[in-house]
């Protein structure tokens, strides 16, 4: 196990880059890359950097040299001999070969596009264009580079033992976390928290303590390395960016209005099982669900991702019921801003009435709230979202108005397609 904080003082980019690897990413990444890549391979799109905490200074903590060293080091890597084998004859989700042949020839040989960065003012405009198979996979990376140099920009003010009680009462905090979870019966739990990591060996920590503190009930991880180098389940489907860009690509309102549906018939050709997750709320979870054809009710669960989450689940038990589904034998996975007490109180409100799960993302791999002065480790809201394809703008309306995201004139356009009216505005934890 990796002397963290020793790791921290002797750290040099070089000996410990943020990003491994290409599978230093999140499962549902590769998943989404290949079905983009068998189905809108042609599609140009644009991603952007997108930090929603503007009380974080990132141009002022974040050296651009050091930045660009760190972007210019994920550009130089390719898969591994043992990577592309670990994903070509792997088993994942009880599926031998789930990446197909052309796709992996086609990753074996892939480096990551070009970026733009600028500063702008306290932040970095940071960007990426290009074919979509290729930029989508700088999404992660660009996250873990960002979150980490942050919090390298504040750890190299610490001296060698402040750094060691540091980790230490992190690690203390953690443990304490896992021990409350114990107490929960038929518990299933994920880790979901590369792409606003505090670094990744703390992860790879984080993973591992769940592993020794949960075991069984602790599912896998959605980081690819880590679940190699752990022989752990990789975990995860799909995510916001899919409807997105299709519905940008729609010619009219109709196709609009379509579109959401349409990435799921393209996902449902490729996958069964417990991969056949539906993540509603691009445009609203209600009006995705009361429009949804009937086919889908039968996919195996649901994720909930925004709003408040007792209610998106109550909001999903009552539409399987309506469509003649048990929602006892349905999968609901909470994974938006969860931290043990909201774990503890869904885990309670939900069990025998659904299968429960939870993704759990920053607060279980980046929470150092508390632990040095100014809180000025405390996790933030950093995203990098498509906001383009093929010249045409993206949207995302959110359960959360607060997640919203898109031109004001298309902003009120989509809302007018689904249906959408007022929202409760709720605080974006992380």
């Amino acid at each position: 196990m990796a002397d963290i904080a020793t790791r921290v003082w002797n750290h040099r980019w070089k000996i410990d880059p943020i990003v491994r690897s290409l599978i230093d990413t999140d499962f549902y990444k590769l998943l989404m890359c290949q079905s983009v890549f068998r189905n809108k391979r042609d599609t140009n799109v644009t991603f952007s950097l997108i930090n929603r905490t503007k009380s974080v200074p990132l141009a002022r903590l974040i050296d651009e040299g050091e930045l660009r060293e760190q972007l210019d080091h994920v550009r130089s890597l390719s898969l591994t001999r043992g990577e592309s084998t670990w994903l070509r004859g792997n088993t994942f989700y009880g599926k031998r070969q789930m990446f197909r042949p052309d796709f992996m020839e086609w990753f074996e040989n892939l480096r990551l596009p070009p970026y733009h960065l600028e500063r702008k003012g306290d932040q970095y405009e940071l960007t990426f264009e290009g074919s979509w198979p290729e930029v989508m996979l700088w999404e992660i990376p660009a996250l873990a580079i960002l979150m980490e140099l942050r919090g390298r920009a504040i750890l190299d003010t610490m001296g060698r033992f402040e750094l060691q009680v540091l980790y230490a009462r992190a690690m203390t905090k953690l443990w304490e976390k896992i021990e409350r979870l114990r107490d929960l019966d038929n518990l299933r739990i994920a880790d979901f928290g590369t792409r606003r990591r505090h670094s990744f060996l703390w992860q790879d920590w984080c993973v591992q303590a769940m592993t020794e503190g949960l075991g069984s009930r602790f599912t896998g991880t959605s980081n690819c390395l880590i679940a190699m180098r752990q022989d752990l389940e990789a975990v995860g489907t799909n995510a916001h960016e899919l409807p997105m860009v299709y519905s940008a690509l729609a010619e009219d309102d109709a196709a609009l209005a379509r579109a959401p549906y349409d990435v799921l018939a393209d996902w449902h050709e490729e996958h069964s099982g417990n991969l056949r997750i539906i993540l509603p709320d691009t445009y609203g979870t209600r009006g995705f669900l009361d429009r949804a054809p009937d086919w889908l009710a039968g996919w195996t669960g649901i994720r909930i991702d925004s709003g408040d989450p007792a209610t998106g689940a109550e909001t999903a038990i009552d539409w399987w019921i309506s469509r003649g589904e048990d929602p006892r034998e349905k999968l609901v996975i909470f994974s938006d801003g969860l931290d043990v007490a909201k774990i503890e109180e869904l885990h309670r409100q939900f069990s025998g009435r659904v299968r429960v799960s939870f993704g759990w993302g920053t607060l279980l791999t980046n929470d150092f709230r508390g632990l040095v002065p100014g809180d000025a480790l405390a996790p933030f809201s950093l995203v990098c979202k498509a906001i383009a394809a093929d010249g045409k703008p993206t949207v995302k309306l959110s359960d959360n108005p607060e997640k919203a995201m898109g031109p004001e004139g298309e902003v009120a356009r989509y809302k007018r397609v689904f249906g959408v009216g007022e929202q409760e505005r709720m605080e974006v934890v992380v």
